[in-house]
C-alpha cells in the first residue's frame, strides 16, 4: 500500500491524535502507546450516500436528507458526528461519501466543531458492503485492535444516552469477534424495515443475544404478528465489530466484495485530506448490502436490543410522526397557513407561499425547485414519483 503522506493533516495523524486524545479523557493510556492501545477504540463510520428522493422536493440528489436542518438546528449529518464526538473511547470518524457529496460532508463536520479522521471518496456506489469494507481494510492496516461503529448519516436518535448504553453493553460482543448490531424495540406494526428476530442471550453478556433469523419487509399483517411475538426487532442498519473481524467474514461469505474492495483500498489516492479507492478496481464490487452479503449468512452475528427513539426519518410519514404538531395534529413551517385542516405537513422552504383549507392528512411541500401535494398515506410511494419527476427535469 502507498505510505501515507507525512504531513499535519493526513489522516494517520489525525487518527493518531484522535487515539491520544481518547486515552487522556480516559486517563489510561499515554500518547506513545494510543495507537495500539490497552482498550480498543471505537472508530464511528458513518454511511453518507442516498438519492435524495424520499423527502423530495426538500431532499434531492445534491443534497439528500442527511444534510437538511430537518428535526432541530444541526443537520442529521452534524447530529450523526455528535453523538461520539467528546466522548471517551471514541476516535474521529471515518465517512464514506461519494465525490458529488465531499464538499458537503467537510464543510459540515467542520462547521460542526469537528473533524472526520479520512473522508474515503467511493467512485460510485455499491452499497452498504462495498462501503464499509473500504474503512474495514484501511483501518485493519493502521490499528489492529479497532472497533467500528457503523452509522447512516440520515437517522435521527433521540436518546442517545441510551444508545451509548446500548453500544457499552455490545462492546464485549464485538471484542471477542462478534459482528453486533443494534435492534430497535418496535412501537407500532411497520413495513417499511426489515425485522431481527432475537434469540436467547450469549453467555455472559444478558444484553446481547443471537440472531435466530433476519425477516425482510414484511406486508402490515405479517408485521403485526412479528410485533406479536414480542421476539421481533425492527433492523436499524447500525453495526458495532472490530475491522478485523469484518474483514474476516466478507472474505470468507463475499469473497468478490473482498477481492475488489482490498485492492480498491490498497490503491487508493490518499491526498491528506481524501482517501480515494481506485476505481476500476471498486467497480468489480458487486452492489449488495451488508445485511444480504453477511449479516444473513454468518453465525457470529449478534443483536443487542435498544429503545432509544430512533427513525430513520425515511418518508414525509415519518417526518410528521417526529415533529411537534399543533392542535389540529397538523405542522406548518414557512410561509403557510393551514386553516381548518387536520393531520397536515405543510412546508415552505424557498418556493411559493402556500394556504391550505379543509385539508386532512396531507403533505404539501413548496421549495424553489419543486412542489409536493399527496396524501401522507401515500408517503410510501414517494420514491417513484421524485425519480420521474427527476427524469423529466433531466436530473440524476
Amino acid at each position: 500500500m502507498p505510505p501515507t503522506p507525512d504531513c499535519s493533516t493526513c489522516p494517520l495523524r489525525r487518527i493518531a491524535a484522535s487515539a491520544a486524545a481518547a486515552a487522556d479523557a480516559e486517563g489510561r493510556m499515554s500518547q506513545n502507546d494510543a495507537m495500539q492501545g490497552a482498550e480498543a477504540l471505537i472508530y464511528p463510520v458513518i454511511l453518507s450516500g442516498g438519492a435524495g428522493t424520499r423527502l423530495w422536493p426538500l431532499s434531492r440528489p445534491d443534497t439528500p436528507k442527511q444534510f437538511l436542518t430537518l428535526l432541530g438546528t444541526r443537520t442529521m449529518m452534524q447530529e450523526t458526528v455528535a453523538r461520539t464526538a467528546d466522548r471517551a473511547g471514541f476516535a474521529a470518524p471515518l465517512v464514506v461519501s461519494g465525490e458529488r457529496h465531499v464538499a458537503l460532508v467537510a464543510r459540515q463536520i467542520r462547521e460542526a466543531g469537528s473533524e472526520a479522521a479520512a473522508i474515503f471518496l467511493e467512485p460510485e456506489g455499491r452499497n452498504t458492503a462495498g462501503a464499509i469494507a473500504l474503512a474495514a481494510y484501511w483501518l485493519a492496516e493502521r490499528d489492529a485492535e479497532a472497533l467500528m461503529l457503523v452509522m447512516p448519516s440520515d437517522h435521527a436518535i433521540a436518546d442517545v444516552e441510551s444508545f451509548h448504553r446500548a453500544i457499552a453493553a455490545a462492546r464485549p460482543a464485538a471484542e471477542a469477534g462478534r459482528l453486533v448490531t443494534f435492534g430497535i424495540r418496535p412501537t407500532h406494526a411497520e413495513t417499511g424495515y426489515g425485522y431481527i428476530e432475537v434469540g436467547g442471550a450469549l453467555p455472559d453478556m444478558r444484553d446481547v443475544h443471537h440472531v435466530v433469523a433476519f425477516v425482510e419487509k414484511p406486508p402490515l399483517e405479517k408485521a403485526r404478528a412479528l410485533i406479536g411475538t414480542g421476539r421481533h426487532c425492527w433492523n436499524g442498519g447500525i453495526f458495532l465489530f472490530s475491522a478485523r473481524a469484518y474483514v474476516a467474514e466478507l472474505e470468507r461469505l463475499a469473497p468478490d466484495v473482498a477481492d475488489a474492495c482490498r485492492a480498491a483500498t490498497r490503491a487508493a489516492q490518499d491526498d491528506g485530506d481524501y482517501i480515494r479507492p481506485d476505481a476500476a478496481a471498486f467497480a468489480a464490487c458487486p452492489s449488495i448490502s451488508i445485511d444480504y452479503a453477511i449479516m444473513e449468512k454468518t453465525d457470529r452475528a449478534a443483536v443487542v436490543p435498544v429503545d432509544m427513539g430512533w427513525s430513520d426519518v425515511g418518508s414525509w410519514q415519518a417526518l410528521w410522526a417526529l415533529k411537534e404538531r399543533d392542535g389540529q395534529d397538523s405542522i406548518c413551517e414557512g410561509a403557510a397557513i393551514d386553516m381548518d385542516g387536520h393531520g397536515n405537513l405543510v412546508i415552505v422552504d424557498g418556493g411559493p407561499p402556500v394556504g391550505t383549507m379543509g385539508m386532512r392528512d396531507c403533505v404539501i411541500v413548496s421549495t424553489a425547485s419543486g412542489v409536493l401535494v399527496m396524501p401522507r398515506e401515500r408517503s410510501g410511494d414517494i420514491r417513484a414519483l421524485a425519480e420521474a419527476m427527476l427524469k423529466r427535469l433531466g436530473e440524476s
